[in-house]
């Protein structure tokens, strides 16, 4: 994992808020019709709605989410589902913490 290219994910307030609804799916997001929530992820069109941006504002915050391997993204149908990676994110909180 490069830890610059995490850094610069997390260096985003929207960002952040998105791996915070990430975490407690159920909590922050309706029932989507396709996939489970926590087990499949979240519908980029939910994130986006919460979010208040447009689906292509939405598809480059996830973009650089998943390029600094934070958030998985899978599809179903015609639905891009995100989750977050735990192991990714713990391990990005090991080396901030060795770091610092």
């Amino acid at each position: 994992m490069k830890i610059a290219i995490a850094l610069r994910a997390l260096a985003n307030e929207r960002r952040l808020l998105i791996l915070d609804w990430l975490r407690d799916p159920k909590k922050h997001f309706r029932a989507q019709e396709d996939g489970d929530l926590v087990e499949d992820g979240v519908c980029g069109l939910l994130i986006a709605e919460k979010l208040g941006v447009s689906a292509p504002t939405l598809s480059e915050h996830m973009r650089v989410l998943i390029a600094a391997k934070l958030v998985r993204a899978k599809r179903i149908k015609q639905w891009t589902m995100y989750k977050r990676d735990e192991d990714a994110i713990a391990s990005v909180k090991r080396v901030i913490h060795d770091k610092v």
